[in-house]
């Protein structure tokens, strides 16, 4: 396991890491997000979408669930799933993430505890909130060969 830790003073400073993060993830890609309502992890998401290129807007899918974001530029399409109103890991098979799994990135926002079955090589990231305004703190843990295997974060 590898793992770092990012401190963003903006929520323009957390999209930009998203779009740094963009720059390691590849198709297969499982992300696992966590953290408090409100810490930032959607403003990361719209990071990551820019850095990976997909048509937008990314906006929190929590009432709708799960969107895909098809790729402008031939990449991978990015899942943007929410899985904070699920009950349980039946509703997260209900969703067939695993069904695209391996052509798409997939970011699973609320997933810790529920979508670790999806893939043991995955990327698990914490937002805090900061001690200060809009400062976040974004924790990275890679988890599995992908992560362990030379892939820096």
């Amino acid at each position: 396991m590898i793992g770092a830790e990012f401190r963003a003073e903006t929520a323009e400073e957390t999209r930009a890491l998203g779009a740094r993060l963009a720059e390691l993830l590849r198709p297969g890609d499982l992300v696992v997000l966590s953290g408090p309502l409100g810490a930032g992890k959607t403003t990361l998401v719209q990071g990551i979408a820019e850095g990976l290129k997909v048509r937008g807007p990314i906006t929190s899918p929590t009432f709708v669930i799960a969107r895909v974001h098809p790729s402008l530029c031939g990449g991978p399409a990015l899942v943007h799933a929410d899985a904070y109103r699920l009950g349980g890991s039946l509703e997260v098979d209900d969703l067939d993430l695993d069904a695209s799994l391996e052509e798409s990135v997939t970011v699973v926002e609320w997933g810790e505890g529920l979508v670790e079955g999806l893939s043991e090589d995955r990327l698990e990231v914490r937002v805090e909130r900061g001690a200060e305004g809009e400062e976040r703190v974004v924790s990275l843990t890679g988890a599995g060969a992908r992560w362990t295997a030379g892939a820096r974060i």
